[in-house]
């Protein structure tokens, strides 16, 4: 297994008692992880959860690991916040992680996403009309910052399937716990799993996951090739109009993309870069982004004006 990390290297794993991260701590501490710290946040999303979180602390404990457990009522956030669950709850473990990392001054985090879940995160952004960026789905080794913090994520199963990882824990003859809300067709990756990918490979008349895996294999690739050329984006006041337009179509959404978002314009999308885009025919002068930013057009040049109450607060 291609880890990511040393074994000698002080390390977060996520682990929410499930088949798929038991497997993933039990393969690292064969391999030699010994300070390992077990990371478990409770959604308060089912009854069985609180059992949940008792489960992955006894396994801390059994492996010799130091054990991390936080709970938080997701489907509250996901209220207030007007998110979906499965938003809320992703955000809210990153933020765990990120909450943990600053604590033990540990930026090194494993992930438990394998095969199937780079499958249906294809399929889901397809659907969105994701950029290559999105379609290439996860990369084994990444990075995130997420409240100042900047995570190195490691997910080594990636190139597993969920049948091997089944073999694995029935070979170990490991414990977990079932999730009985990953059956729940209320969330979109289940029916991705268990409705959209079956249906797809009936009307194809065979297996197809692994042709979508392949694809994004392919796809990450040249999205390397596309982010080595665009070079290093910084937030820069100002982008040069002239010298935008002279960039291919590909490298200039590319480039405008990354500036939004390292301005921190949230839900940054393929509307809001054509909407900045246009700006460089010379018929408006003003677009507007999410979040109250706004890009403008003048004397050449693009800049951004931040949402009102930012500029109020200078």
């Amino acid at each position: 297994m291609n880890a990511g990390f040393s074994p000698e290297e002080r390390c977060l794993i996520g682990v929410s008692g499930g088949r798929d991260s038991v497997a993933l701590l039990h393969q690292l501490r064969a391999a030699g992880f010994r300070d390992l710290i077990v990371c478990h946040l409770d959604h308060a999303l089912r009854a069985e959860s609180s059992a949940d979180a008792k489960f992955v602390e006894r396994l801390g404990a059994k492996w010799g690991f130091d054990t991390v457990i936080e709970r938080i009522d997701v489907a509250a956030r996901a209220r207030k916040q007007k998110r979906s669950l499965e938003t809320a709850a992703r955000e809210a473990r990153y933020a765990f992680f990120a909450k943990v990392a600053r604590a033990r001054n540990c930026p090194r985090l494993f992930l438990a996403h394998h095969a199937d879940d780079q499958v249906e995160t294809f399929l889901f952004n397809l659907f969105r009309g994701a950029s290559s960026s999105g379609l290439a789905g996860m990369a084994p080794l990444t990075s995130r910052w997420v409240d100042k913090v900047e995570l190195q994520i490691a997910r080594p199963l990636l190139h597993v399937w969920r049948e091997d990882i089944e073999a694995y824990v029935t070979k170990h003859r490991l414990a977990y716990r079932e999730d009985e809300s990953n059956q729940d067709p209320r969330f979109t990756r289940n029916r991705l799993r268990h409705a959209i990918i079956p249906t797809l490979e009936e009307a194809f008349g065979r297996e197809i996951r692994r042709s979508i895996w392949r694809t994004t294999e392919i796809l990450r690739a040249e999205d390397d090739f596309l982010a080595a050329a665009l070079g290093e984006v910084t937030a820069a006041a100002e982008l040069n109009v002239r010298a935008l337009k002279e960039e291919p179509l590909a490298l200039q959404r590319r480039r405008l993309h990354a500036w939004l978002k390292a301005h921190g314009v949230p839900d940054v999308g393929f509307a809001e870069v054509e909407g900045v885009r246009c700006l460089f025919a010379g018929r408006t002068a003003k677009t507007n982004l999410p979040g109250g930013w706004h890009a403008r057009r003048r004397a050449g040049k693009l800049f951004l004006e931040p949402p009102r109450r930012d500029r109020l607060s200078d």
